[in-house]
């Protein structure tokens, strides 16, 4: 892809593969650290604790129900598979809860930290989960109706404390990966070896 767009710096083949890597690891990272966010704000309001039940990030009462959550990121979180696994494990816990003797009325939810979801919720196709995304799901797990604008200042703090360390560190190892890259892959002249490049990134691995 690099030599079909005519790249033909080092530095810039070594700062787009860092930054499809981040890319494409930062929404995982991020919406791990929005569950943990979650489970913190809903116990130190409804007691909620993280469940011990497979496909379950959060169990949590209130107001005579059982909420059982399955948190993600956003709204378009899984294909047909992923989202019929949800289902299946929203069976299995509660029938998990009725072998144990759980009383009261359990309520499944996906949640969805942002994104959108219907004023009424309502059943999806299986019937047996409700969709909250957003300011309904951060209403929801919290019982206040602007938390999803609340976490956002302390957020946007935290950021700004981290942004120049960040920078520093992005830029210290993109210099070291520019320089393993020119002493293992650019001729003499500083030209990039392609084919060498090319072996090292799609041949067989040597066996031993």
């Amino acid at each position: 892809m690099f030599k079909a767009k005519n790249v033909s710096s080092a530095s810039e083949i070594v700062e787009g593969v860092l930054n499809a890597y981040l890319s494409s690891s930062e929404e995982g990272i991020f919406g791990n650290w929005l569950e943990r966010l979650a489970i913190f704000i809903n116990d130190s309001v409804y007691n909620g604790r993280k469940a011990g039940i497979p496909g379950i990030d959060l169990d949590f009462d209130n107001d005579g129900y059982r909420y059982l959550v399955s948190i993600k990121s956003g709204p378009k979180w899984g294909n047909a598979d992923q989202i019929k696994k949800m289902c299946d494990q929203f069976e299995s816990a509660r029938k998990r809860l009725a072998t144990s003797g759980g009383k009261g009325s359990i309520i499944c939810v996906n949640g969805c930290c942002y994104g959108k979801s219907r004023e009424q919720s309502e059943y999806k196709s299986k019937g047996n989960y409700y969709k909250k995304c957003g300011k309904r799901f951060w209403e929801l797990i919290s019982g206040e109706p602007d938390l999803y604008i609340k976490i956002i200042e302390p957020l946007g703090h935290e950021a700004a404390e981290k942004n120049n360390e960040f920078k520093v560190s992005y830029g210290n190892l993109v210099n070291r990966l520019t320089k393993e890259f020119l002493d293992n892959f650019c001729s003499v002249d500083g030209s990039i070896d392609w084919e060498k490049l090319l072996i090292f990134n799609s041949s067989f691995e040597p066996k031993g």
